[in-house]
């Protein structure tokens, strides 16, 4: 009897709520449940209750103690990668039901870091889901894809911010910056002990190379320029090939290299860098908001999060 009740618990169905996994997941990527329940308009309290309500669906826990805060389990970090999915797919499957006659033209703008890590997966999502509209992208640097949305050449642009205020842009994310060197090999440093620092940076005007030459200063470490590129590509190259470090963010990092440690090679701290989504038109049409909420979401789940550690009530 013990076994057959058994059995029947395993073979019960289970329903998940949606709404739920939206508070788990937001909780996740807030870093804290009660900055989730006030960006999903509800209370501290619900959104606990619906945690607890998770974990009784699932039969397991999904949280342990760490610290003041909470941490997922291993079954809270399967479920958290399945209920992105789930909210993806639910989302996509109405926003192509209620836009299934949506029509038009999209130009969109992406800095270079992105269009590996980030384009494919936005524009399978949003053609799926739009096929009668046509989406225009473009990897550019930063300072053209300003000046193309000033001009009225794209609708969209996701950019590093570099001071510039337009009259409607979306700060989205602060993103760390790193140090990033060719992948260790016999914990052989990344460049010659007592030698200025060897720079791979792109070609000027660069936000990220004026960043990295401002910190050498700033700590009084010596530098040189040993490698330039036009291209993000070529800068991985050089790096992988021991030319020079370089500063960028940890999105897309190639496996061939490696983000620095703290402290590493006498290298500086580097301070964060927003993103930000600028926009041609006060109110885009509504492919162009559509295009927007997808790319806002997949940026979100490609950039680094909050420690697990850090996910308590406030």
């Amino acid at each position: 009897m013990i076994g057959s009740k058994k059995l029947d618990h395993r073979a019960r169905r289970v329903t998940l709520d949606l709404d739920v996994l939206r508070s788990f997941v937001t909780g996740i990527e807030l870093g804290s449940f009660a900055r989730a329940a006030d960006r999903l308009g509800r209370s501290t309290s619900a959104v606990s209750a619906q945690l607890k309500k998770l974990e009784e669906q699932t039969g397991t826990a999904i949280f342990r103690k760490a610290g003041r805060g909470l941490a997922l389990t291993d079954a809270g970090e399967t479920m958290l990668a399945y209920a992105r999915r789930l909210i993806e797919l639910n989302d996509e499957a109405v926003a192509a039901v209620r836009g299934v006659g949506m029509e038009g033209w999209v130009r969109l703008g992406l800095q270079e870091d992105f269009g590996e890590t980030l384009l494919p997966r936005v524009l399978g999502q949003f053609a799926r889901a739009h096929p009668k509209v046509r989406v225009e992208a473009r990897i550019a640097r930063n300072a053209e894809l300003i000046e193309r949305v000033i001009a009225g050449q794209l609708d969209l642009a996701l950019a590093w911010s570099d001071g510039t205020r337009l009259p409607r842009s979306e700060p989205i994310a602060q993103v760390p910056l790193c140090w990033i060197g060719p992948a260790a090999i016999n914990n052989t440093p990344p460049f010659p002990v007592g030698e200025p620092v060897p720079l791979a940076v792109l070609e000027a005007p660069c936000l990220l190379r004026t960043i990295a030459t401002n910190a050498l200063d700033s700590a009084g470490v010596p530098w040189r320029i040993a490698f330039t590129s036009p291209s993000l590509s070529g800068l991985w190259a050089a790096t992988a090939a021991g030319l020079g470090v370089m500063v960028r963010t940890p999105v897309g990092v190639p496996q061939n290299l490696r983000m620095l440690g703290r402290g590493e090679a006498g290298l500086p701290e580097l301070p964060s860098l927003g993103l930000v989504l600028h926009r041609a038109d006060a109110e885009p049409d509504p492919a162009g908001a559509r295009l927007a909420s997808i790319l806002v979401h997949a940026v979100c789940e490609v950039l680094p999060g909050p420690p697990r550690s850090s996910t308590g009530g406030s």
